[in-house]
């Protein structure tokens, strides 16, 4: 006898046959799990039944609190203001919580946005501030509630002992064809946003071609569930379906990123990055018992860039500094006289890993200065010879395989033409 409360294999025939799990049973699975007594291929093919079968509304909830178990959950007590937080599930030049986290923090908020690296084609915040020089990820628990109470925003890297049975999970899940897994991806989410200690908590649910999940129904299924679990664990949470067919503004990439994040907070900036912006922030800010404050004019007055400069300098960072430029640049011109109608997302984050913007694997290095800017966007009318948009990198033999990824990506056609994958920025809100 192993002493063990309960039989794995029991388990994953039960939920390999459609059964549902108790809570015993998942607290049980989960902590084994993270102790090694539950081995990989057996949480595998748990995965795998879960990924086939689903899982309902107490078993996710059941398995979201599993996993804040296994590790630390995060209090501010002592804070004497109001926390609130964002969480994107990531698209193709979604820079949006550089500015954000400023801004909604410049109103007395206290934004504890605890961060994570890109992998493949989704880019990763803390590898964008890193571009900044001197800036630094990692703060020790006293610097991060020290600078929460003083600057009021703080976007660093999360430690290892928030739902560290969640981080073990996560890597098995990129090897096992599992990632789409809503049950997954929701419990995964809401796991680490609820160990982190906020009260209120907005999600940026994308959907589209450049997003995790391509199809507006299973992107409004995760919201819906998320939202569910935040609520269940008493964390004001609502969520916002952003479409993300096209790249967000007009740079992809990490130095270049944080450049155009700069400009909307000095109160420039593409429409599309700036609309997202406020969005959030409105729905931050409500959460946060502030629904009449401007964002829109802390923008314009300088107010958000004001504690821009003040969280990056307390990061070790140095606002002023010069970016990193990349040594290499190619510049793709309009073929054609007429209106760009198509724009891929997916294609264009693509292309920005191959410059080096991205990585492969976890360990891998990211080149800061590599990326795309983009000079045009869908329903744009462009004129024969003019750039459509730049690539950037250091190492000029990268082009070839970055253009492939663009083959086809993008559509000049004549006036009046149809604008592919279109529609509003924003669409739903669920509460």
């Amino acid at each position: 006898m192993s002493g063990e409360a309960f039989d794995v294999v029991d388990l994953i025939k039960l939920k390999r046959d459609g059964g549902t799990l108790e809570t015993a049973q998942i607290n049980w699975l989960v902590d084994a799990y993270a102790r090694g007594f539950v081995a990989e291929e057996q949480m595998s093919a748990m995965a795998m039944a879960i990924f086939l079968n689903g899982m309902g509304r107490e078993e996710i909830r059941d398995l979201t609190l599993a996993m804040i178990a296994s590790g630390e959950r995060l209090s501010f007590p002592g804070l004497g203001k109001p926390t609130a937080d964002k969480h994107s599930t990531g698209g193709v030049g979604d820079k949006i919580t550089l500015p954000l986290a400023p801004l909604v923090a410049s109103f007395g908020v206290a934004v504890p946005q605890l961060s994570g690296r890109g992998l493949g084609f989704t880019g990763g915040t803390l590898d964008k501030l890193e571009s900044i020089p001197g800036w630094r990820a990692k703060l020790s628990p006293r610097e991060f509630q020290d600078q929460l109470r003083e600057v009021g925003a703080v976007i660093c890297a999360a430690g290892a002992s928030l739902a560290p049975a969640d981080a073990k999970l996560y890597a098995l899940r990129d090897i096992t064809a599992t990632v789409e897994a809503i049950p997954l991806i929701a419990s995964s989410i809401m796991s680490k946003k609820i160990a982190e200690g906020t009260s209120a908590l907005v999600l940026d649910v994308k959907f589209g071609s450049g997003a995790f999940i391509s199809d507006p129904k299973r992107g409004r299924e995760l919201a819906e569930t998320m939202v569910r679990l935040g609520t269940d664990a008493g964390v004001k949470t609502v969520a916002l379906l952003t479409n993300m067919n096209v790249p967000l503004g007009n740079t992809i990439g990490n130095a270049n990123e944080v450049r155009e994040a700069v400009e909307v907070l000095a109160g420039g900036g593409p429409a599309d990055v700036i609309e997202l912006t406020l969005a959030l922030a409105r729905e931050m800010l409500t959460l946060a018992g502030m629904p009449d404050a401007d964002a829109a004019a802390a923008l314009k007055n300088g107010q958000a860039m004001d504690t821009w400069r003040a969280m990056i300098s307390a990061q070790g960072g140095d606002p002023a500094a010069p970016l990193p430029v990349a040594k290499e640049q190619h510049a793709v011109l309009a073929e054609r006289d007429g209106i760009l109608v198509a724009q891929d997302a997916l294609a264009f984050g693509i292309a920005s890993w191959r410059l080096g913007a991205g990585r492969a694997r976890k360990e891998d290095p990211v080149q800061h200065a590599a990326g795309i800017d983009l000079h045009a966007k869908p329903g744009d009318a462009v004129a024969k010879g003019q750039p459509l948009f730049t690539l950037f990198s250091e190492e000029e033999s990268r082009f070839d395989r970055s253009l492939e990824a663009l083959a086809g990506a993008y559509r000049i056609d004549v006036p009046g033409s149809p604008i592919e994958n279109g529609g509003p920025l924003i669409g739903s809100r669920v509460d």
